[in-house]
């Protein structure tokens, strides 16, 4: 069995290389936690790069059913076809639109399913996925046909934890929560995009990214991709180390609302 590991893209810690090695073996769902801009989504894209295979994303929202993921049956299509007599209209399977769960399981080879923040949908939609993940299968009403998988994708599912998934959906699960990541860690990740950061920038820019993180009642925490963007514009705008917590300059980047910003000067940040 091919094993996932950190790629040149994405730094992945050792608990979660071992989540989604183990949740491969065991051929179960994996589901994803953690605050907006940890890498979930991007998690999905290393493991598909690394394992040299497809990527089928499903980005769900808060008007998306199961049966979108499955197949849709295009009866307008028919229709307007019907009136203005295009041949073909009885055969049924023209107008079967397969979903992204569908796509997965038809492909002639295993690819990789993100179903990306799951918990957007409404509360039924985990538990109308049961059948289907379990068995790799469902059936076509329409056409009398049930569709099964030919390979079992590698199932990835994130979610930003907005609401409580189902105990029964979490049973069927692999489960991780990626934790921030601590400067060790941040430092290896800014450096897989800028690998020629000059170090005491890096230094200065994590210590107050995570100062910033740290001021008590701030509605928005900074994420990693914007710290990525911070080291980028200081690097752009020439900025010494030294100017980084005297001026913070391009706060911008990093606090996006006005509330923050406000506890940021009075935190003696800018």
């Amino acid at each position: 069995m091919q094993e996932f590991n950190s790629t040149k893209d994405y730094v992945a810690s050792e608990e979660l290389m071992a989540s989604v090695n183990i949740a491969m073996a065991l051929e179960k769902p994996l589901l994803i936690k953690g605050e907006p801009g940890t890498g979930k989504t991007q998690l999905a894209q290393a493991v598909a790069q690394a394992l040299n295979k497809r990527l089928i994303i499903w980005n769900i929202k808060s008007t998306t059913k199961a049966q979108d993921g499955l197949y849709i049956y295009d009866t307008i299509q028919r229709l307007y076809d019907g009136q203005f007599g295009e041949s073909g209209v009885d055969d049924i399977s023209r107008y079967i639109k397969l979903g992204k769960l569908g796509e997965a399981f038809s492909s002639e080879d295993q690819v990789i399913l993100l179903i990306d923040e799951i918990d957007k949908a409404d509360l039924e939609f985990p538990n109308d996925l049961l059948w289907e993940l379990d068995q790799m299968e469902f059936y076509i009403n329409e056409t009398k046909e049930t569709v099964k998988a030919k390979h079992r994708p590698v199932v990835i599912i994130t979610s930003n934890a907005e609401k409580e998934l189902p105990d029964a959906f979490l049973r069927r699960c692999i489960f991780h929560y990626i934790d921030f990541p601590d400067k060790e860690l941040m430092a290896q990740i800014v450096k897989v995009h800028y690998p020629d950061v000059e170090e005491n920038l890096l230094n200065a820019a994590m210590d107050t990214f995570y100062d910033i993180r740290n001021i008590h009642d701030i509605r928005k925490k900074p994420s990693t991709s914007e710290l990525i963007d911070w080291v980028n514009a200081l690097q752009i705008g020439g900025i010494s180390a030294d100017q980084i917590r005297a001026k913070l300059p391009f706060v911008g980047v990093v606090v996006k609302k006005d509330e923050d910003l406000e506890l940021v000067r009075k935190g003696g940040l800018v």
